[in-house]
């Protein structure tokens, strides 16, 4: 009975690549990823989940980045809706704790929550996203 418990626990080193994958917005995963495939070693369920969690993260918010400055720009064409626009793009902008703005803030709360579950050992949560992974990883 031990030994199925201990097999299903993940390694320290995909700990560390789950970890990894996240600070470096994908880019250890995909090579973790690519490594795998060359080699032709299937990755444990729990190292997929993490490494295409954290790509589809990073894929995610440079597209809502780039998607939002876009409106932005558009919205400051608009008379009297430009100040609006730049008021809020100020106030999310502007530093909040510690030097970071709000936004960063948030985003930096987010990874530091899925570095800390991912080096747990645990799958970490987030709502519409985790769902999507959990469908599509197969082990």
């Amino acid at each position: 009975m031990q030994n199925k418990y201990v097999q299903n626990q993940p390694l320290l080193i995909e700990k560390i690549i789950a970890s990894l994958s996240y600070i470096t917005l994908g880019f250890v995963g995909f090579f973790w990823l690519l490594l795998g495939i060359f080699t032709k070693n299937r990755l444990r369920p729990y190292l997929k989940y993490h490494i295409f969690q954290s790509i589809f993260i990073s894929i995610a918010y440079f597209l809502l980045g780039a998607f939002l400055g876009l409106i932005m720009n558009i919205l400051s064409l608009i008379p009297l809706v430009n100040q609006l626009v730049l008021q809020l793009t100020f106030y999310l902008n502007a530093p909040l704790l510690f030097g970071f703005s709000l936004i960063q803030t948030m985003l930096y709360a987010l990874i530091i929550y899925l570095i800390v579950t991912s080096f747990q050992g645990q799958l970490s949560y987030l709502p519409w996203i985790s769902e999507i992974i959990k469908a599509n990883v197969r082990d």
